[in-house]
């Protein structure tokens, strides 16, 4: 250690920090040598692989020809299976099938971690194709809804709406594939940089657009239809939560509200709610307040809400936030 005037009273202070750590069941610290945590830089390098792998030409090696392409796509995808099977297998180890915590690893144990990763891996790779196609879509919905883009490169390598779909349409194949951490450590990845939030779970149609993006929520249960375009500082959230006889939240139930084909949702509109469903074809204006269905084809430009509503909101205004 360092000279310095603190030198003396380090090893006193070292002691009382770790006397802090409270083992197992601590939320704050995690020492166990056989349950390693994922490694976020390795989950980032995934993604950055699979942009590479997804939009060759804009991200990695640049330098690309029809003699070799396939063999930069297979070495990528090498790295890719090799990385992603180690992180899935030290997820799976953190966090179990019913979402709680592992013990330490058994021999059982270590064998459902390897098989769920191997599992997983394979039919992530599998759909990687399926998941192309669907990202083009996005692409084509991004220039065909923005009068400003020039190009598909512009969309590709700049859109920060763009981006966060990539990697919400790949971290949702992993949650499908009901692999822990890894999907929420890729979206928030992605949160911290592009300031668009949408959980992993949220299941998104073709052809899905975000124009400027930033301050953008989407919650985990909502269903979002295809050709649906949303502006920055929309929030699809839920109204509340439900609790059980013991003030436990109540998790899985559908908590955030769906948007039908063909929907836009102007900047700065709030819609909340499992129930709440917008119609087909139907336009949300800009800073409104949406916590009742919407017919197809209808334009909301007001807060839809009824005056009972209204007040009931009001008066759980202090609780009210934590439900988004």
């Amino acid at each position: 250690m360092k000279r310095h005037p603190f030198y003396d009273r380090l090893r006193g202070i070292t002691q009382e920090v770790v006397a802090t750590y409270g083992g197992f069941r601590d939320p704050g610290s995690h020492i166990d040598p056989d349950r390693r945590l994922p490694s976020r830089e390795a989950v980032v390098r995934v993604l950055e692989n699979l942009s590479a792998v997804l939009y060759p030409g804009f991200y990695g090696v640049q330098h690309l020809t029809p003699d070799n392409v396939e063999y930069h796509v297979g070495a990528l995808l090498d790295d890719i299976a090799a990385d992603l099977y180690e992180q899935v297998v030290l997820a799976a180890g953190f966090e179990g099938p019913d979402g709680e915590e592992t013990v330490s690893g058994n021999g059982a144990e270590i064998a459902r971690r390897g098989r769920l990763a191997e599992t997983a891996v394979e039919r992530f790779l599998d759909r990687l194709p399926v998941l192309r196609r669907l990202l083009l879509l996005d692409v084509e919905a991004a220039m065909n809804g923005d009068p400003a883009a020039r190009s598909f490169a512009e969309i590709i390598f700049s859109y920060p709406g763009f981006q966060a779909i990539t990697v919400q349409r790949i971290a949702h194949e992993l949650w499908d594939l009901q692999v822990p951490l890894l999907p929420r450590i890729m979206t928030e990845h992605a949160h911290s940089k592009t300031g668009i939030d949408i959980h992993p779970g949220a299941r998104i149609g073709e052809s899905f657009f975000i124009d400027h993006g930033t301050g953008v929520v989407i919650g985990e249960t909502a269903v979002i239809g295809k050709n649906v375009k949303i502006y920055q500082g929309v929030t699809l959230g839920a109204l509340s939560f439900q609790r059980d006889a013991h003030g436990r939240l109540v998790r899985g139930t559908k908590r955030h509200p769906t948007l039908c084909d063909n929907v836009v949702v102007y900047a700065g509109a709030t819609i909340l709610g499992g129930g709440t469903m917008i119609g087909e074809g139907a336009i949300i204006g800009g800073n409104t307040w949406v916590v009742e269905s919407v017919p197809p084809g209808e334009r909301v430009l007001y807060t839809r809400t009824s005056r009972a509503k209204q007040r009931m909101i009001l008066e759980r205004a202090y609780g009210f936030g934590e439900g988004i």
